[in-house]
């Protein structure tokens, strides 16, 4: 349940900064879920939620004045954002395998230990999920996840509902003939009971 329904939209829009404190506040948690779950990467969530909250901010007046929650608005640029990211590094990956290639040795100085149970789950979940589309990945993310319905996530998504629900019922048909993880069994559930991977930094409370 979204419990941050009185944020303005009209003061976002007009650019107002102690809306977006508010905005961020409310919904950095959110967003950094969706990110990391898109993704399995701590440092990449931690960087589409800043990039995330910067777009927000450039593209504020295309927010309606008239809605509930931001929340999907916020989900779908994070989307977009994982999108061009991943996009990015896959350039980067490719063009540093064109490189001559040295023996490194992995640093795990700054490894958290409280994070590996999470990880190992995340990585089950995500060879599940890497049998799907990008596409509908993305619904599962957003209604399975992050507690989306149907007609919030084609907001977010930019689509018709009804692409939502076909996506989402390719993705369950899908990862039921694999056993897939609880975690993305069921009916679209709420963030409070979704298996949320909990942010560590302090700004993303």
């Amino acid at each position: 349940m979204d419990t941050h329904l009185s944020i303005s939209r009209k003061r976002i829009r007009a650019g107002d900064h102690d809306a977006f404190g508010e905005l961020f506040d409310a919904y950095a948690r959110s967003v950094y879920n969706h990110a990391y779950r898109l993704t399995g990467e701590w440092t990449t969530a931690e960087e589409i939620v800043s990039l995330t909250f910067l777009d927000a901010w450039r593209l504020r007046e295309r927010l309606d004045e008239d809605g509930g929650s931001p929340r999907p608005w916020l989900l779908g640029i994070a989307t977009n954002v994982t999108r061009n990211v991943r996009r990015a590094a896959r350039r980067h990956a490719a063009a540093v395998a064109r490189l001559p290639r040295e023996e490194t040795v992995r640093d795990f100085a700054d490894e958290v230990a409280d994070r590996v149970d999470d990880a190992v789950r995340l990585a089950a979940v995500r060879t599940a999920l890497a049998r799907l589309r990008r596409a509908e990945r993305e619904v599962v993310a957003l209604c399975v996840w992050s507690g989306l319905g149907y007609e919030a996530a084609a907001e977010a998504l930019g689509v018709p509902v009804g692409t939502v629900r076909s996506r989402l019922s390719r993705a369950r048909a899908k990862l039921a003939k694999h056993r897939e993880p609880p975690a993305v069994r069921g009916q679209v559930r709420g963030e409070d009971r979704a298996s949320a991977v909990r942010p560590s930094r302090e700004g993303n409370r």
